[in-house]
Formats: structure tokens, C-alpha cells, sequence
């Protein structure tokens, strides 16, 4: 017989479709629900328009709106000396180091389930409650599990790698065995006002895509130009800032090299960033830390997975050795593209999700 306190919810409500329709799946499971949403930046701060972003009075109109449709109290909760702290100073920081980061990584890791967590605690509420399409399971000797979602082309399980089993434990995902389309059935059922509101599709304090020129108006800082080199340190031309590169980047470099050249590598101590030929991108090995295990408590010294490292990517076979802790050193079976510093290297079997840290090289 579950507690009161174990029927208590609290659903992270963005505004859109999909945590719209996991609340009032939780409400129609008999959950005593609070519906949250999250304030995580000043749009002025960030320099985007109020109606650009995750964020904005739309957002919070649309998912108050939810909520009073379902009949659910609803707050909105300021977390944004958090998000500046954990998201947007890592985001810029990486950068400056020729990293190119997931920033819904680190929101999931530290916004929604850390400090939505404790938010949840002081109100009493046994689970906190995303949109996120992916699986929780109790595996039968009590570990939990973290597998795909149902659907796997809005598979979110990649970006939630770093949930802890004490997490897991408290954390539902109603939409992990639904598609899109049943997703908004739903919420066309109900009347939501966000029934046919289109996903978000990019960074949310970073909206036009524009990278470099959020980091340099948050930073306030100039980001000198340096010199374009391949390989062997010849100079092919001038860079307008590191900050302004990934590794893959072909469009924008500015270079007339009479055949198409790729940013290979960044060097932030030289100021310089490396290009070369598409072959050039192609590795086998990398290394990645702060590793977070979820399917092992101690994983054995070396193991077979298959892995991804980046969102979009179809997951490839690779021998992994643990390396330390929270450390491991993985070797594809073929060369993977542009492995880049900075994002996720994940691990599955099967459906489900082993664990996953940052590649750092």
C-alpha cells in the first residue's frame, strides 16, 4: 500500500506538449501533482527576446494554463543563479578550452534533477515528473535501470546518462512508451492550448545559434583571432576567435584552400585552431570522465557495449576498459567522425543505458 507521500508529484512543466501530457498522465494515475516550471535565465541577460526562449511569459502563460485545465496547484520556481552557475558559465567555459558542450546535459544533471530534486523534497512530493521520452525499470535484485524510450526516434535516454539511482528511484517518465503522435492525441483531447506547439530545437538561452556571439556578449570579453594551421603547423589563414569552432566545422571558416578542409583539432594555449582533410576526423580510441555507471556497481575491468558520442549518432560496438572511478578509455571497432571534446560518450546493452561521462580527449 503506497503512502500519501509516495502518490505526490512534482511535474516539471515547460510549457510545451510533452510535459503537458505527463502531468495529466500522472493526475489520471491518481497522483496528487504540483505542476513547476523552472525560471532558468533573464532573457535580457542571455540578449534574446522574451519570446524566444523556454523561458519566456508565453511558456509560463501556456503550462499555468495546463495546469489549471488539470485542476493541479502550479508555481514557478527561480532557479536562475543555478542555471548561471552550472549551465551557462560551464557552456562558456568549455568553449574557451576548445570543448564544444551539451548544455541540456548539465540542465538535466543539475537543474531538473538536483535542484527541482530538493525542491520537490521540502514539498513532500516521492517523484519528480519530466517529458522526457525514456524508461525507468527495477531490475529484480533492486538496481534501477535507465533503458531507450518505446520510440526511438525521440529516444531521450542519451541526455540523461548522469541520473543516480537515488534518482532514479524518485523520477517517472509517463511518455516513455508513447510516441509523438499519441503524445499530441492527447493533448489535442484534452484541449491543451499547446496541443500543435512545435518542439524546441535549440539551445534555449542560445536561440539564433549564434555561439560565439552569446559568449562574448555574456563574457563581455574579446576573443583575439589566431591563426587557421593544418597538420604541420602551416598557416593557411586567420580565425576570428576560438570560441567560433567545433571539431567537424566545415562552413564558415572563411579559408579558400581549393577543396573542402574541416576544423580537426582546437589548441586554446596557442590560440589556434587545426584544420584538415575529412579523413582527418576519423578515430578509433577516446577517453572520458566523469563517468556515471548506471546498470554496474563495480563494472568489470573491461567489457564489450556498444556506445555514441553524440545525440544523433546510431550507437557502434567498441571494447571499453575502466580506467578508474569514474573514468574509461573506449576503442570503436571502426573509426567514428569528429569525437569531440567536450560532449557525451554513452554506453548501451541493448536498450539499456550503462552509463555515460564527458569525452575529454
Amino acid at each position: 500500500m503506497e503512502s500519501d507521500n509516495m502518490k505526490k508529484a512534482l511535474i516539471a512543466m515547460s510549457g510545451g506538449v510533452d510535459s503537458s501530457v505527463a502531468a495529466y498522465l500522472m493526475k489520471e494515475h491518481g497522483y496528487d501533482c504540483i505542476g513547476v516550471t523552472m525560471k532558468l535565465f533573464q532573457n535580457e541577460d542571455a540578449g534574446v527576446s522574451r519570446k524566444k526562449s523556454c523561458c519566456s511569459l508565453d511558456d509560463v502563460e501556456d503550462a499555468r494554463s495546463v495546469a489549471h485545465n488539470l485542476g493541479i496547484p502550479y508555481y514557478v520556481f527561480n532557479f536562475t543563479a543555478d542555471f548561471k552557475k552550472q549551465v551557462m558559465d560551464r557552456f562558456v567555459a568549455a568553449y574557451e578550452n576548445g570543448a564544444t558542450p551539451n548544455p541540456c546535459i548539465d540542465c538535466n544533471r543539475y537543474l531538473k534533477f538536483n535542484s527541482l530534486y530538493h525542491r520537490a523534497e521540502e514539498l513532500g512530493c516521492h517523484y519528480v515528473i519530466t517529458g522526457h521520452y525514456a524508461r525507468i525499470e527495477k531490475r529484480e535484485d533492486g538496481r534501477y535501470l535507465l533503458k531507450k524510450a518505446a520510440d526511438p526516434a525521440k529516444d531521450q535516454s542519451y541526455v540523461l546518462y548522469s541520473l543516480t539511482q537515488e534518482q532514479l528511484a524518485h523520477t517517472m517518465f509517463p511518455l516513455g512508451d508513447m510516441n509523438k503522435h499519441q503524445t499530441r492525441m492527447i493533448a489535442d483531447q484534452q484541449n491543451f492550448y499547446n496541443a500543435d506547439k512545435p518542439d524546441s530545437q535549440d539551445i534555449c538561452f542560445v536561440p539564433d545559434g549564434d555561439y560565439a556571439g552569446f559568449i562574448r556578449r555574456f563574457t563581455g570579453k574579446d576573443y583575439p583571432a589566431g591563426d587557421f594551421t593544418d597538420k604541420d603547423g602551416n598557416v593557411l589563414g586567420h580565425h576570428k576567435g576560438i570560441i567560433g569552432y567545433t571539431v567537424g566545422q566545415r562552413k564558415g571558416l572563411g579559408i579558400a584552400a581549393g577543396k573542402p578542409v574541416y576544423v580537426t583539432k582546437i589548441c586554446p594555449a596557442e590560440n589556434r585552431v587545426i584544420l584538415g582533410d575529412n579523413e582527418d576526423l576519423f578515430h578509433r580510441e577516446l577517453d572520458v570522465e566523469d563517468f556515471n555507471f548506471i546498470s554496474f556497481d563495480t563494472p568489470p575491468a573491461e567489457f564489450r557495449a556498444k556506445a555514441k558520442v553524440r545525440y544523433r549518432q546510431k550507437e557502434q560496438w567498441a571494447t571499453v576498459k575502466v580506467t578508474g572511478e569514474h573514468s574509461v578509455h573506449i576503442i570503436f571497432d571502426e573509426p567514428q567522425r569528429a569525437i569531440t571534446k567536450g560532449q557525451a560518450a554513452v554506453l548501451y546493452d541493448g536498450d539499456v543505458v550503462i552509463g555515460g561521462g564527458v569525452i575529454t580527449g
